[in-house]
């Protein structure tokens, strides 16, 4: 076995490379060739990149969640469209064995103006308890107190917008103030979330203030329930007991299925969602098509030669191995500029939106195997016309 090892690695450094020569011999074909595969990679990528930052961006709240379950509305589309339950719900899951704690979150999308320029933007608002955090986030949690002053806020300075100028007021003690319905509210503490496709940013202030804004939404009535266990209790025993205690009014979900229902909600009940993966296929089929158009053309050019090999005794098997060879290097070389490119331009969009939009070597890389197999059906299809010619009807 050893032996044979070897023996296929000294034919394979004996062998003539073929496929890279005939590439490297028209430059400017090259030069086409790689700049469609990295036009392709480009399209991939940044769909790619944008349907993860509308994934991540949608459920950045979500996983910091101080909750081991949450109560939701049956009626629920995602966190900025929630409809409110009874907060009775919340007294009767306490009956339930395991259950620690149940708390009410209040959240809404709110308009505010901005602290500058007075324009409107939109918000996601939460009215939580000072007492009790809601989330795991030391930049919010330590803050939590200054919110017991009626008509305060904390603010997401990763918000969408232009800021700046109010924020190097706020750091130079000056206050920063704002209107939400109408009624003046302060600025009194900062943290770092960031804008979603949905919302320009967050803010956070106590469930009395949030009460005073939107005085028809009611103590009685909550958005979501934040249920804690207590050590040890099983979480999918508990949640099972939940649903089977609690009236259907209300829906019980893990913290992994609510995060899971929100991205569900973004990838398939949404324009956007849609239009992400169609982008990816899109960008797959242009670059299967440019790529063939390359190597049929390569083809082409260097029919005699092939004719030759056929002549020769050469494999149907092995003139594929050829255009194959060429498949392959211009996908591994094209996807170089491809990705160097994208992560600049994910750079640029993170800037300009605030969103999180990074390249990860998870995508990277199932992206440079989309373009292998991108590659190696253009360079299938190119060799079409050689399994059916003649060496002696070429000649």
């Amino acid at each position: 076995m050893q032996l044979k090892k070897l023996n296929f690695v000294q034919r394979l450094r004996r062998r003539t490379p073929l496929g890279w020569l005939q590439l490297s011999h028209e430059k400017g074909r090259l030069a086409v060739a790689l700049s469609g595969v990295a036009f392709a990679d480009i399209l991939m990528l940044m769909q790619l990149g944008f349907q993860g930052a509308l994934f991540q961006s949608a459920v950045r709240i979500h996983e910091t969640l101080n909750a081991d379950i949450v109560l939701a509305s049956p009626q629920m589309r995602n966190m900025m469209n929630l409809n409110d339950f009874s907060r009775r719900r919340l007294y009767q899951s306490l009956d339930v064995v395991g259950v620690e704690s149940a708390d009410p979150l209040y959240a809404t999308m709110a308009s505010w103006k901005h602290p500058t320029t007075r324009k409107n933007a939109t918000m996601l608002m939460f009215g939580v308890n000072p007492d009790r955090p809601f989330v795991h986030r030391p930049d919010i949690n330590r803050q939590l107190d200054r919110l017991k002053i009626p008509d305060t806020l904390l603010f997401d300075q990763k918000a969408r917008g232009d800021y700046q100028v109010a924020l190097e007021g706020y750091a130079q003690g000056k206050p920063m103030t704002t209107e939400i319905k109408g009624r003046k509210q302060e600025i009194r503490g900062l943290f770092e979330v960031g804008s979603s496709f949905g919302a320009d940013g967050s803010l956070v202030t106590s469930t009395e203030t949030f009460l005073r804004l939107y005085p028809n939404r009611g103590a009685s009535n909550v958005s979501l329930g934040l249920i804690r266990l207590k050590p040890g209790a099983d979480l999918q025993q508990t949640t099972q007991v939940l649903r089977q205690h609690l009236p259907d009014d209300v829906r019980v979900y893990t913290l992994d299925e609510f995060i899971a229902f929100e991205k569900n909600y973004w990838a398939t009940n949404t324009p956007i969602g849609f239009i992400f993966r169609l982008g990816v296929g899109m960008g797959f089929v242009v670059g299967v098509i440019l790529v063939y158009q390359v190597l049929s053309t390569d083809v082409n050019a260097h029919l005699q030669e092939y004719a030759t090999f056929r002549a020769m005794g050469y494999s149907q098997l092995y003139l594929l191995g050829i255009v194959l060879e060429e498949a392959i290097i211009l996908a591994v070389i094209g996807f170089i500029p491809g990705v160097a490119i994208s992560t600049v331009l994910y750079q640029l969009t993170r800037n300009a939106t605030s969103l999180p939009v990074a390249m990860s070597l998870a995508r990277a890389g199932g992206v440079l195997l989309a373009t292998i197999v991108m590659c190696l059906i253009s360079g299938a299809i190119a060799t079409r016309r050689l399994g059916s010619a003649d060496p002696a009807d070429i000649f």
